[in-house]
């Protein structure tokens, strides 16, 4: 009789069951280290999670950081006395470094191989004195067109990290890392700044006004689209008389919440003023208008309560606008309230229309449809 376990189709099916296996324990892996990223409530832990736990976590020789010190948003966090506190020596901004890893990943693509095929210039740049790795893969870390920084992982295994493996799951896990620097960036310019709203959690005003005008400039710059929704609780004076100002304070914290879930990570939302919110969003119209719909929905499904335990309906009616800045800066300088006064005017055209639903404008000249 043949034993089936012995049979080369046996090997090969056990094989794959182990390969699959395997992956998934990866992925388990690097999705714990990305909640950490994601969760990182300050610079410091973002840094230590990638340049300390994931090492740790994937037996890496070590991880260097480089990210770019003229990005608006990481400006305040790379400033000399602040890199001197965070004593990271594996977190580097120097020129050199940005210019080898733009070289190496010139097509937006990470780089991978063993580390002798690297000029001295290059090595000195990432890793110093320090003894290089004997493999290593080089991930941009990017947005659209913009990176904002550069992610070495190094291995004491030369076949480690080879030319033709597959880089699926690190790019992945780069764009992860993307997404939180730029989200641990906002929180700390608001820790910064002060610009919170204290009963929801929220950017306030200010805040998004600041921010508003950074996008406007990068949209210029890359020629990328910007788009900005506006929402407001439909009856809310009604749910204050009604319920009182603790039940409007609940309704107020459960709408952001709910905003800021359906939002993608590294979008801003503000609370804009009394019951208004505001969202600002890298996309054209038709992404605003499918995040909006997300938002509708997931406001009018909201379960608040009153003191008696009964349900009270919230519903939000949402202004879209979205721009394709182009001119000089200058010239893009004035859009930010532009893109802000065509989406309240949508916004009231969505209360005209009935409420708990989404208008956009079709045209600057402000009219408006409804979507």
């Amino acid at each position: 009789m043949t034993n089936l376990a012995q049979t080369p189709l046996s090997e090969r099916l056990r094989s794959l069951v182990d390969t699959v296996q395997h992956n998934e324990r990866t992925l388990h892996r690097f999705q714990t280290v990305e909640l950490r990223l994601i969760g990182a409530q300050d610079f410091p832990s973002f840094v230590d999670t990638l340049i300390s736990h994931l090492p740790r976590e994937f037996s890496l020789t070590g991880v260097t950081l480089w990210l770019d010190d003229r990005a608006p948003m990481l400006r305040e966090l790379l400033e000399p006395a602040a890199l001197q506190a965070l004593d990271q020596p594996n977190l580097r901004t120097s020129r050199e470094g940005g210019l080898a890893a733009r070289g190496l990943c010139d097509d937006g693509r990470p780089w991978l191989g063993t580390l002798r095929e690297l000029d001295d210039t290059v090595r000195r740049a990432f890793f110093g004195d320090a003894e290089a790795p004997a493999s290593a893969i080089l991930l941009p870390l990017a947005a659209g067109d913009t990176v904002s920084g550069y992610l070495w992982l190094g291995s004491d295994d030369p076949a480690r990290f080879g030319q033709g493996m597959a880089t699926d799951i690190l790019e992945r896990f780069a764009s992860i890392v993307t997404a939180s620097l730029d989200n641990v960036a906002h929180r700390e310019r608001l820790k910064q700044l002060g610009m919170t709203d204290s009963l929801t959690g929220l950017a306030n005003r200010r805040y998004f006004d600041e921010r508003l005008r950074e996008e406007v400039m990068r949209a210029v710059r890359y020629r990328m689209p910007v788009a900005c929704l506006f929402i407001d609780i439909d009856s809310f004076k009604r749910i204050n008389d009604t319920y009182g100002h603790q039940t409007g304070d609940r309704a107020l914290a459960a709408v952001a919440a709910c905003v800021r879930q359906q939002v993608r990570l590294g979008d801003t939302v503000a609370r804009y003023g009394g019951e208004e919110f505001a969202a600002l969003l890298q996309g054209d119209r038709a992404d605003a208008l499918i995040v909006a719909e997300r938002v509708r929905l997931a406001v009018e499904r909201l379960a608040l309560q009153d003191d008696n335990g009964e349900r009270i309906a919230l519903t939000v009616s949402i202004g879209v606008a979205a721009r394709m800045v182009s001119g000089t800066q200058a010239e893009a300088a004035t859009l930010g309230s532009v893109i802000i006064e065509e989406a309240d005017r949508a916004m009231y055209q969505a209360k005209r229309n009935g409420r708990n639903r989404i208008e956009a404008l079709v045209n600057a000249d402000g009219d408006c449809a409804a979507d």
